[in-house]
């Protein structure tokens, strides 16, 4: 009997779904992060032809670098963010990449973890590897949970690294002596040359973290990536969050079963989790009207589906427009700096621990000795 009467309330809200639920979003995620991914390649050819001007020696066309290739650098764009809040400037080095993070962080204290689903090309990389496991053996792979929870940890356990070197062992000068260091200036192309001229080893990691996205479902974001551990963090404050109506739930379980990052939707109240995403993929499958909502905390306000694609898109952008119209935008290196840079570009280091960040700081001292030897209010 409550079988029967289950499927009738959930023939009934398929019956109505026209009426009473919105379209689907997910095609117009799918068209966002593929406009993204097409921004990135069109980055990374124009990078491409820069580096082949240095490589020349400077004989071939001239090609502006982008500044967008500042969007691979998060480490160094967590310390220009850092930079700026101890000391108000904004670092020269590579601004796009402290203005894009700006966004980033902003777009996740409003939406959510919404980049890792609407913006990020890995994430649909991992989403897509998944999406075609799941076609080709009708199955998705997951890993039980004496074995999920502990590697989740992974993510925020090399997210506290990095708070802990740069928050806590790095003072505003030695901020500013990496931030002006000529590796820092090069970073992206040495990151550029990292995949030009990839190493076996550094290749079969890649090989095998593809290979693991394949089968288990967005591997790399959700185990390992300490930028997705960071905007997890943030998204907790979030004011939009995902309430499902228990009463009108016909508990299909299908919420749960299109979550890319494999949570129960099905079984709670209100999706407070740091791993959601705001994909809404759930809202999309669910057959019952208003069962499924997002909704502004602590009100019962609820958001339109496409607000989210706008006001996360709108949101990044705005942020990184403010940059460029501010004229913090491209870097101030001229192109013979680059060129005297690049005749070296071997020998250029960065810190590898702890242990180096203390040499920096020490070295800073020296350097600097009126600079204070601790950040104010750390």
């Amino acid at each position: 009997m409550h079988k029967r009467a289950t499927q009738d309330v959930g023939n009934m809200g398929k019956q109505q779904r026209t009426a009473h639920l919105e379209p689907p979003i997910g095609k117009y995620r799918l068209a966002v992060q593929v406009a993204f991914v097409l921004i990135c390649i069109w980055i990374g050819v124009e990078f491409h032809y820069f580096v082949r001007y240095l490589e020349s020696g400077g004989t071939t066309t001239f090609v502006e670098r982008p500044p967008g290739a500042e969007a691979f650098l998060p480490i160094s764009s967590l310390m220009s963010l850092y930079y700026f809040f101890l000391t108000g400037v904004i670092h020269p080095a590579h601004p796009a990449g402290l203005f894009m993070l700006l966004g980033i962080i902003i777009v996740s204290l409003i939406f959510g973890k919404s980049f890792c689903s609407w913006i990020c090309p890995v994430g649909l990389l991992s989403e897509s590897l998944g999406d075609w496991s799941k076609k080709l053996f009708k199955r998705q792979f997951k890993l039980p949970k004496w074995a999920d929870y502990p590697l989740r940890s992974l993510k925020y356990l090399l997210l506290l690294f990095f708070v802990y070197a740069i928050f806590f062992k790095m003072t505003t000068a030695s901020l500013k002596s990496f931030l002006d260091s000529s590796y820092n200036v090069v970073a992206d192309i040495k990151m550029y040359y990292f995949f030009a001229d990839i190493s076996s080893f550094a290749l079969w990691t890649l090989v095998i973290l593809f290979v693991l996205s394949f089968f288990i479902r967005n591997f790399w974001c959700r185990y390992l990536c300490p930028y997705g551990g960071l905007l997890g963090f943030l998204s907790l404050l979030r004011p939009f969050k995902i309430r499902r109506n228990v009463i009108s739930c016909i508990d299909c379980a299908r919420c749960a079963e299109v979550c890319p990052s494999s949570i129960k939707v099905d079984k709670v109240a209100t999706v407070e989790s740091d791993e959601c995403t705001s994909c809404l993929s759930c809202l999309d499958v669910c057959p019952v009207p208003e069962t499924l909502e997002l909704k502004a905390t602590p009100t019962r306000f609820r958001v339109p589906k496409k607000a989210v694609a706008i006001g996360v898109v709108a949101v990044y952008v705005l942020v990184c427009a403010i940059g460029w119209i501010s004229g913090n935008w491209q870097n101030s290196v001229t192109r013979e700096e680059y060129l005297q840079h690049f005749k070296y570009l071997d020998g250029y280091g960065h810190p590898t621990g702890t242990r180096d960040i203390d040499e920096l700081n020490k070295r800073s001292r020296m350097t600097n000795p009126d600079s204070p030897g601790d950040n104010s209010g750390r």
